[in-house]
């Protein structure tokens, strides 16, 4: 364990030179310890002793034959990490060894980018001295917008005095981000101002003037907000503060777009505010906005999709809950917004199940799908908490919603469907308590809902088991117990370990609520007894898998 993270296949260098243990080190090196050798991400035990500053072990490791510019799986660099961590005494000493100042890293980021986002000056100036260049990473982000979008106003103003370093557009776009960074980060109106103010001057005052590109349709969500473009309405801003939140995430969104991280995670924060302060309408809708952009702008079961749609199954739960322990102190949910949250669930478990059918199939997809599979789900179970009235249509768009969810036939990490996900394990309840009516979890209507569209109560997993020996495992409740055995659910269905439900529910008590008799049928006498004298060859084929099952 280093700095609160595990590491991997670390060597006893690497953990001498990360502890800063110089005697030890060199006991090491004597004895044959390899000075490249390298953790499970590629560290080694130079990039070690950079990340924590410890310099005398750095000048012996680099005089004993260790290689400067070996990176880490990500590509970075013993100088990133050095500039990154504001070590200028080390960084000097790299570039003295004729370290490359602008290599870049898998995600096109530089030792410049990396001092920009931490705030040293010193590094910077020292950087720049060395040839540094001004290029951009995978975001098109350069040293000067990433020093703006972390709020370093001293970085800032340093990279736009140097004669020919960056052009007027670049100034201009720093800050007018910066004025947004002061906005949301911050919390610095004034700042915020003073940033957009000078922006405004650098457009007008140059030759030839730059005025703002044309303004972009107005957004819902920003509460139709357009940007400014008038140099006297800047002052107006201070006596409305609520329409300069607004303009920091327009700006923001003109010069990040939509695919860098920061744009949905400020809407997405600005949200935040708003529930904490009950406005969970502008909430709703400006995360809404951030789904929609993170759908169409990162790949099927990307971590910050799963978090937003995992963020509103809590604000939902939340307010629900508020409703019925507390009274009505929060708006009632709309079924149509959790509706238009669930169907977008609903659609990232098909784009993310397209994309792992396409291969290859990495080990993270598995579990992310899971994860969203299971959020998926507990919005399915918000929706069904109170069933709307048959042949309505609500009733029949929600259950539209959830025959997309079946028909999908996602798969959990174990091959069972959802069906299996809702029963699986204990689940974390959400948004209240545990003795909460409102999130039992799975609840009834729940797993009813599901076997009316489609869903299979006896398809099994890749251990054979059923829905029903899950529910036996997990969740002994004679109302469950009776929905799938009603559904069709085999009662003496066997699993790899031998284990059917009689055997695992035997002598509980919601077992002996049980009417086996009502359950047991002729077929599946018949399917037993094959099973134990029969070789199953002789069976025709089409009820050999109904022989199997018992």
């Amino acid at each position: 364990m280093f700095d609160g993270e595990m590491i991997e296949c670390a060597s006893p260098l690497w953990c001498a030179a990360a502890a800063g243990h110089l005697a030890l080190v060199k006991l090491l090196v004597k004895h044959g310890a390899r000075v490249n050798s390298i953790t499970q991400t590629h560290s080694t035990p130079l990039r070690a002793a950079c990340f924590d500053g410890h310099f005398d072990i750095v000048r012996f490791l680099v005089t004993h034959g260790a290689d400067i510019e070996m990176s880490n799986r990500h590509g970075h660099t013993s100088l990133m990490i050095a500039c990154y961590k504001g070590h200028i005494k080390i960084v000097k000493f790299l570039l003295a060894l004729k370290a490359n100042v602008n290599r870049k890293s898998k995600k096109g980021n530089t030792a410049l980018h990396d001092c920009a986002e931490s705030g040293s000056l010193e590094v910077v100036k020292v950087l720049i001295e060395h040839g540094a260049r001004m290029g951009v990473d995978s975001y098109g982000m350069s040293p000067l917008l990433t020093a703006a979008v972390t709020g370093h106003k001293h970085i800032v103003e340093y990279f736009i005095s140097i004669p020919n370093l960056v052009s007027r557009k670049e100034r201009i776009d720093a800050l007018e981000l910066l004025g947004a960074t002061y906005v949301d980060k911050k919390r610095d109106m004034m700042g915020a101002l003073e940033c957009w103010k000078q922006a405004m001057d650098e457009r007008y005052r140059g030759d030839p003037v730059i005025p703002k590109p044309p303004p972009s349709p107005v957004v819902a969500a920003y509460d139709f907000a357009r940007e400014i473009t008038d140099p006297d309405a800047l002052n107006g801003l201070l006596n409305d503060p609520d329409e300069m939140r607004m303009q920091a995430l327009v700006i923001r969104e003109r010069i990040l777009g939509p695919a860098h991280p920061d744009t949905s995670y400020y809407i997405r924060y600005r949200g935040a505010v708003y529930a904490d302060g009950g406005m969970f309408n502008r909430c709703i809708e400006l995360w809404n906005y951030a789904l929609d952009m993170q759908q169409s702008m990162l790949e099927p079961l990307d971590p910050m999709t799963q978090s937003s749609l995992f963020s509103f199954t809590e604000l939902f739960s939340f307010m629900i809950g508020r409703q019925i322990n507390t009274g009505r102190r929060v708006p009632p949910v709309q079924r149509e917004e959790l509706l238009r949250v669930f169907k977008k669930a609903v659609l990232e478990v098909k784009l993310g199940k397209q994309m792992m059918d396409k291969g290859p199939t990495r080990g993270r997809d598995i579990v992310y799908l899971d994860k969203v599979l299971l959020t998926t789900l507990h919005l399915a179970s918000l929706l069904t908490h109170e069933m709307p009235e048959k042949d309505t249509a609500e009733y029949t768009a929600l259950h539209q919603a959830l025959y997309e969810l079946v028909r999908i036939n996602a798969k959990d990490r174990n091959g069972g469907n959802v069906l299996h996900l809702v029963f699986r394990e204990r689940h974390i309840v959400l948004g209240a308590g545990p003795k909460s009516p409102t999130y039992r979890f799975p609840s009834p209507n729940l797993i009813k809902a599901l076997i009316r569209v489609g869903a299979d109560v006896t398809a099994t997993d890749m251990t054979d088991n059923t829905v029903l020996h899950l529910a036996a495992y997990h969740y002994p409740s004679l109302d469950l117990f009776t929905i799938l055995l009603d559904a069709g659910a085999h009662i003496d269905a066997v699993n790899k370990s031998g284990d059917t439900f009689e055997k695992l529910t035997w002598r509980k008590r919601p077992y002996d609520a049980v009417y086996l008799v009502k359950y047991t049928t002729l077929a599946c006498l018949a399917a037993r007894v094959v099973r134990k004298t029969y070789d199953i060859s002789f069976v025709p084929k089409n009820l050999q898998d109904f022989v199997l099952m018992h």
